[in-house]
């Protein structure tokens, strides 16, 4: 199969010793591509992920700020991201978004976070990469991130919504604004049959996968420590519950994932 792991923190603190051998595990795996994603472990680590993308033909970058973080934001965070998406290996603002479920920021300060770099998004020319989490048994995060991109005009960027564990209106919704869906392990996961039937319904040309390393490993592998080479485990899934080859699953991520970021010429 040909993959592509469209969300990936190779360049959290944690991994970016180990990253160059994660790669190479994932090539073997039958990896073609990688987006090494800046956010969330600070506004420093995103320069772990420009570097690895410097490094490594089939790795790009993002550069933003999560929303556990949207305290950081201000001017100097804004300019600081605005200089990494000047670089010719970063391919996209992110992650970015709202985080109701653990709210490590202020709802408000995460709105104007996303607002911000909704903003830095339109005026590079570059898509969005989304993270969206709802306090329990709630929608209050999906509702405030439709209001959010409207207000901004965050059809005009696009991008992609992360890691779904959203609903089918949300990710309607989404579709309509420009914004493809990714999933994670967690569709592997035995609770996650709603998520599936979601993932059954939607566009397969509009997907993508991906393995939100280190995080969220999917089964097999669930609860170790989770890399780029295992996001053919999310594929079989998606495939499974496509009734599909696993083999068409791949190909048409990894096709919506280089769309989504713009990438050519990956072999």
């Amino acid at each position: 199969m040909r993959l592509f792991d469209s969300h990936a923190h190779i360049g959290a603190p944690e991994l970016l010793a180990e990253a160059p051998e994660l790669l190479d595990c994932a090539r073997e795996a039958g990896v073609i591509g990688v987006i090494a994603v800046g956010s969330g472990y600070g506004l420093g680590a995103n320069g772990g992920a420009v570097a690895l993308a410097d490094a490594h033909r089939d790795v790009w970058a993002t550069a933003g700020v999560h929303p556990h973080d949207a305290h950081e934001w201000g001017e100097r965070a804004g300019t600081a991201v605005d200089g990494w998406l000047g670089h010719d290996r970063v391919v996209a603002v992110g992650e970015c978004g709202l985080d109701y479920w653990y709210e490590h920021s202020p709802r408000e300060a995460q709105a104007e976070c996303l607002r911000g770099q909704i903003r830095l998004a339109r005026r590079h020319g570059l898509p969005l990469v989304i993270h969206v989490r709802a306090s329990r048994d709630t929608r209050d995060a999906f509702d405030d991130l439709i209001r959010i991109f409207d207000d901004e005009g965050a059809d005009r960027a696009g991008g992609v919504i992360h890691c779904f564990t959203g609903d089918a209106p949300l990710a309607e919704a989404c579709l309509e604004r420009g914004f493809d869906i990714s999933f994670s392990g967690i569709l592997t996961f035995r609770n996650a049959a709603d998520l599936r039937e979601v993932a059954r319904g939607l566009p397969l040309d509009r997907l993508l996968i991906e393995t939100d390393s280190p995080l969220l490993a999917p089964v097999p592998h669930r609860g170790r420590r989770n890399q780029p080479a295992w996001v053919g485990h999310v594929a079989e899934c998606l495939a499974e519950v496509r009734g599909l080859e696993p083999e068409r699953v791949a190909d048409s991520s990894a096709a919506a994932a280089c769309r989504v970021f713009g990438i050519t010429g990956v072999a």
